[in-house]
């Protein structure tokens, strides 16, 4: 990595994107916290400032082609490029999620968020990352949509409840995360899928099981990955995840 990397991490705010955005921070890095709520945007970087860490503001609805565009706008002005991406904004949707009984326009609005918004928020920023020495992307996905824990005899206990709109967008997720990597094979860009467990955040009204600094372990060691480093894969904290 150069000596000033810089960072754009989505939905850093809160949970375990404001913990990634520590962490990098703690680098030395320079971070972009990228938030749709102006409050709550600007109250992060200044927690992260008052934390030591080279924090600014993101105005970012991933939802909005004109905010992203206007996103990776701001980043050339504010930091002059752009190291690593960390596609962490993402949401629930509405429970409960049993497929016979779900309202479409549920999965619709997760789909939007977390597949379509990490495919708008990647593109708008592939220009500035391609310029970087050692490029990085991370897609914060999620072990329930791994097809394998789905199918598996224990799903329950691997794979979490049924939930037809926000597991399901993971495992698009997962397969948008290797049709880059297949795209971007031959350049310097690394890509990857990691899950940070069981986080207790709000968008499980806090009955995860780990703290957001430990959820945001896995963000943080794939947006540090050497030059020699894997692209194209799905790992959490043990290991390699399944597909």
């Amino acid at each position: 990595m150069s000596e000033r990397t810089i960072a754009l991490v989505t939905g850093a705010n809160k949970g375990i994107g404001h913990e990634i955005a520590a962490g990098l921070g703690a680098l030395g890095w320079r971070v972009g916290v990228g938030a749709r709520d102006d409050g709550r945007r600007e109250a992060a970087v200044e927690r992260l400032r008052a934390a030591g860490v080279d924090a600014f503001g993101v105005p970012l609805d991933v939802t909005d082609d004109a905010s992203v565009t206007a996103a990776a706008r701001l980043i050339e002005e504010r930091a002059g490029g752009l190291d690593v991406l960390v596609n962490n904004a993402g949401i629930a949707g509405t429970m409960p999620q049993e497929p016979t009984r779900i309202d479409p326009a549920v999965i619709r609005t997760v789909v939007e968020t977390n597949v379509i918004g990490v495919v708008r928020v990647t593109n708008a920023m592939m220009p500035l990352l391609r310029r970087s020495a050692a490029p990085r992307i991370v897609n914060m996905s999620s072990s329930v949509g791994s097809l394998t824990r789905q199918s598996g005899a224990d799903a329950e206990r691997t794979a979490g409840p049924i939930a037809v709109a926000y597991a399901p967008s993971k495992t698009f997720l997962n397969a948008v995360t290797l049709q880059y990597a297949r795209e971007l094979r031959g350049t310097n860009i690394l890509i990857n899928a990691g899950c940070p467990g069981y986080v207790a955040t709000d968008l499980n009204a806090f009955h995860g099981v780990r703290t957001p600094e430990q959820g945001a372990a896995i963000g943080i060691r794939l947006a540090t990955l050497p030059d020699d480093g894997p692209t194209g894969q799905f790992f959490d904290d043990a290991g390699v995840v399944p597909w």
